[in-house]
């Protein structure tokens, strides 16, 4: 089981995170979080239920992180192991996480493919999600993987679709030229883009898009 214990400063604060694995009482506030985080008009079947975080916590617990502040339940992350393949690294995101119930778990995969990451709207300006994804790092040190992988939307390319190509925008985002909410902070927390990936996710903010990126375990690449 995971656990780890950090200090976090809110407007000066002192506030205390836990971030452990999540179980089966908390699947009730999990889709909650899901419910604040993603309002309508998105459309409820695609928040967690409950036979998905089953499957979460029965098919690769070490996957399946949250984060406290003050006993309030945060945040979580999810992920699976797959046996991934640099040469054909072009896939969807319902393909490989199916639809979000890792069914495609590969015990023996040496990558861990990030499923999902929320954080409680209320909660967000403590870097929480930072300090997710670095919990899942240790987790691929921990397991001996090769890589942490998932792919990013690119929130903000419908406002530069007109004059811009989805590898131009990325290429700004990369250089800092562009803020973009979601690849911009996945860059924050250390990962690299990998390949862009048409038709990823059903997302017309991204235009379908995913931009691939990785985390190498330093251990093995360094």
């Amino acid at each position: 089981m995971y656990k780890k214990e950090q200090y976090l400063y809110r407007q000066e604060k002192k506030v205390k995170a836990i971030v452990r694995n999540y179980v089966k009482p908390d699947f009730n506030e999990l889709i909650q979080i899901q419910k604040e985080s993603f309002p309508p008009p998105f459309p409820s079947d695609l928040w967690w239920n409950e036979e998905q975080l089953n499957n979460h916590i029965t098919l690769f617990p070490d996957g399946a992180l949250c984060v406290e502040i003050d006993g309030i339940l945060a945040g979580s992350i999810t992920g699976l192991l797959v046996d991934f393949d640099l040469e054909s690294p072009k896939h969807t995101w319902e393909e490989i996480t199916d639809k979000g119930y890792i069914k495609t778990h590969n015990k023996n995969g040496k990558t861990l493919y990030i499923v999902d990451i929320c954080i409680r709207p209320s909660f967000r300006k403590l870097d929480l999600g930072k300090f997710l994804m670095q919990s899942m790092y240790e987790t691929v040190i921990q397991l001996n993987l090769d890589r942490l992988l998932g792919g990013g939307r690119m929130r903000g390319y419908h406002k530069c679709a007109d004059a811009l190509t989805p590898e131009q925008y990325i290429e700004k985002v990369v250089n800092g030229e562009i803020h973009d909410q979601v690849i911009s902070f996945l860059l924050r927390c250390g990962r690299t883009p990998l390949v862009l990936v048409p038709g990823y996710l059903e997302d017309e903010e991204s235009h379908h898009y995913g931009l691939l990126m990785e985390w190498k375990n330093p251990f093995k690449f360094g």
